[in-house]
């Protein structure tokens, strides 16, 4: 092998499937993005079509790439999902997203845990589809498709604990969901060759959660970096030199050794901002700093700090005075006090704020991350972030690489957006009142 053989990350995100081809340095030789549909059949339900954008879209993006040379393929996905599958891989039963009821169960659970969501997605799955070959992730769907292996990534197989607890499928509670262990992916190590690519020489690699790959290669690797990941949904991550516990809040391992990451997933991404940009007119026009109303943006609830699915959105202060570039300007602030309150709340001092994800292409997003925060935006070069970060696991399991740490030399940053001082007094006064409408916890 070379020292810039090609690598493939594909990323199944809400919205589109994202893939890259990389080389050694991180440079994107290739890339592509397949949409796909987001379904929302009712206010409390997100879901995919899985064969359109788990396994179909994953296949149509390795066409488009067009790489034959690519020596290992990762992929990676959002959490959690869950699909029924046929003997053939070919999903059965709409491809449930986090967030939608169907993981509530009947009585309510513990939203707090991604896990409690998976446990009742597979009940449902169980009961649509008694008899189904499997119930997959949205990783192990596009794997089989990819490689002919229903396999997931342990990273991926964590976030459904009791499910899964770390040492493999509990039969007891699949019995109690209708299925069973062995109806369950294969779980294999983050970076492990776990298969051969069809129809190439490419190694295909066990990846890991989008947030992971795309943290992999962000950078936000000093105290008070705080990676933003700008999707579908917004994930806020503050590195910190030791170990704490705030109530609302996840503390995770950095990928740094001896540091960590507290902040977690809001629902004040890429969902809210789209749904602000259907409802409100195109409009140009210049906005007062003064004049802008404040957004509470759950939609769909909330996730950090609330987990709270049954939080509705409010839009407060509106009068005849307000235009569209108002109101969506104010859509922006709202995502930007989001973080802003993670931050307050981790207890650390923000020193400057690395945004990744396909939301990093929006600019007035990027500046009221800015002015809203009072952080300059590290905005990254590389969009594609999860699908970078995959490319870089499947270095590893090429055996190109030693260890997922190293792709913090991947980053890069394309521009650098400072807070616009003019935006400074007046944002104060709407943070308190979001704060208000909010409720602080």
């Amino acid at each position: 092998m070379s020292a810039k053989d090609v690598t493939i990350g594909i990323d199944i995100g809400t919205t589109a499937v994202k893939a890259v081809a990389a080389d050694e340095d991180g440079h994107v030789v290739a890339r592509t993005r397949i949409p796909h549909q987001l379904l929302v059949p009712a206010p409390d339900r997100l879901e995919h079509d899985a064969d359109e954008a788990w396994r179909r879209g994953p296949l149509a993006a390795m066409g488009e790439l067009g790489r034959p040379d690519a020596v290992a393929v990762a992929v990676t996905a959002m959490v959690p999902s869950l699909t029924a599958v046929d003997d053939d891989g070919r999903p059965l039963t709409p491809g449930l997203l986090y967030g939608d009821s169907r993981g509530r169960g009947p009585a309510g659970v513990d939203t707090t845990l991604l896990s409690r969501e998976t446990v009742e997605f597979l009940r449902w799955t169980a009961r649509e589809v008694p008899d189904a070959k499997g119930y997959w992730p949205a990783t192990a769907v596009a794997n089989h498709a990819l490689a002919g292996e229903a396999v997931l990534d342990n990273a991926t197989a964590s976030t459904t604990y009791p499910l899964f607890d770390g040492t493999g499928w509990s039969e007891d509670l699949c019995a109690e969901c209708g299925a069973t262990a062995e109806r369950m992916p294969r779980v294999e190590q983050t970076g492990a060759a776990v298969g051969q690519v069809r129809d190439a020489d490419a190694v295909l690699a066990a990846g890991s959660v989008d947030a992971l790959c795309e943290q992999l290669v962000a950078g936000a690797c000093r105290d008070g970096d705080v990676a933003v990941l700008c999707g579908t949904t917004l994930i806020v991550w503050v590195t910190i030199p030791e170990y704490r516990e705030v109530p609302g809040l996840w503390t995770v391992p950095h990928v740094t050794a001896g540091k960590f990451q507290i902040g977690g997933p809001s629902n004040a991404g890429g969902l809210f901002l789209g749904w602000v940009n259907t409802l409100v007119a195109e409009d140009n026009s210049t906005v007062d700093p003064r004049r802008v109303p404040v957004w509470s943006p759950y939609v769909r609830g909330e996730r950090t700090p609330y987990f709270d699915p049954d939080r509705r959105a409010v839009l407060d202060g509106l009068d005849l005075t307000h235009g569209g570039a108002s109101v969506r300007r104010a859509g922006y602030e709202a995502s930007g006090f989001v973080v802003r309150q993670l931050i307050e709340m981790s207890g650390a001092s923000g020193a400057r704020i690395v945004a990744t994800g396909g939301g990093t292409r929006v600019h007035p997003w990027m500046q009221a991350l800015a002015d809203a925060t009072g952080l300059p935006v590290d905005v990254s070069a590389v969009p594609e972030g999860a699908a970078l970060g995959a490319a870089f696991i499947g270095r590893v399991a090429a055996g190109l690489e030693t260890s997922v740490a190293d792709a913090a030399r991947w980053a890069t940053t394309e521009r650098v957006i400072d807070p616009d001082s003019a935006w400074t007094n007046p944002i104060q006064d709407r943070y308190a009142r979001f704060l208000e409408l909010a409720g602080r916890p």
